[in-house]
């Protein structure tokens, strides 16, 4: 299939005493539905997935694509630290009708993971995986970056057809879109730099953000690769600090807090990940009126 546009990594609402609240998570599924978005990524960073357990993970992308249209793409997460793990993880998510496997590399054993460690590992991934495997690059998180090396040699694997790399480093970006095949799927993991990634030649993102600004981030990626570039170049600026504040500048607590802005119903996050405190709603809030994105997802 093809790998291209916009899509969220849905959050997963959660009570108070630390369930998984799935009437939000149907509700926030049926109004992104309902956006631009090319589709969803489930169980990724921002859907706090190293906090659930195996039954869980199986259970959300269950009601994912229950909830989703056909005509939307489902990604989910399904890297593990264990090979084994991660391949039953990956098929069982196809059975349950994900499109995309996105995986994210081993990480405790650092010492040990080289450049062709991994791409074994992400190779015996792919043949065995019944659908195409995206690779998921996110140093700040796993403390391994997939180096721009690597992500070319598996590149030519005829099963592993796209990375989302969440680095933010742009040279590597670019070393990875000079190198792979056009069919080759290079997203931008973040906001903060999808205008640039796209103007490249990327083929799209999954964005924090975009559990915020769904339609905003399509708008952005439609004018950068249209060749819009005055119009992109400023939506980019514009999308800056909200894009920092759900990401590395308040977390999965601001992420949530700017959703609930946005008209969402999120819940909290589970622990030992705290809730945004009220001073950091209160910046957050202040970025989205600037943006019109108040309430602009309320019932």
């Amino acid at each position: 299939m093809k790998i291209e546009g916009v899509f969220a990594p849905v959050a997963t609402p959660f009570n108070d005493d630390g369930s998984i609240n799935f009437e939000m998570y149907s509700n926030n599924l049926e109004k992104l539905a309902k956006t631009s978005l090319a589709g969803i990524v489930s169980l990724g960073s921002n859907g706090e997935f190293a906090m659930l357990s195996y039954e869980e993970k199986l259970e959300l992308v269950k009601a994912t694509r229950k909830e989703l249209p056909k005509d939307k793409a489902l990604i989910v997460g399904t890297g593990c630290e264990t090979l084994s793990d991660t391949i039953r993880m990956t098929n069982n998510a196809a059975e349950a009708g994900a499109d995309v496997a996105l995986v994210i590399n081993p990480s405790y054993y650092k010492s040990d993971l080289s450049d062709a460690v991994l791409q074994k590992h992400f190779e015996c991934v792919a043949d065995k995986s019944q659908i195409p495997v995206m690779l998921y690059n996110i140093p700040r998180n796993s403390g391994i970056n997939l180096s721009s090396s690597l992500v070319i040699k598996l590149s030519a694997h005829p099963n592993i057809k796209g990375v989302k790399d969440s680095g933010g480093n742009i040279t590597q970006i670019s070393e990875i879109l000079a190198s792979v095949p056009e069919s080759f799927s290079v997203f931008a993991g973040s906001g903060g730099y999808l205008f640039v990634t796209t103007i490249l030649g990327g083929k799209g993102g999954t964005l924090a953000v975009a559990n915020v600004a769904p339609d905003y981030c399509t708008e952005l990626f439609e004018a950068a690769k249209s060749g819009s570039v005055e119009k992109g170049r400023k939506m980019q600026l514009d999308l800056m600090a909200l894009n920092n504040a759900v990401t590395a500048g308040f977390g999965i607590g601001g992420m949530k807090a700017a959703m609930e802005i946005a008209g969402f119903r999120v819940g909290i996050p589970r622990l030992p990940i705290q809730p945004a405190p009220d001073e950091i709603k209160d910046k957050i809030y202040k970025m989205m009126d600037k943006l019109q994105l108040v309430g602009k997802y309320r019932d």
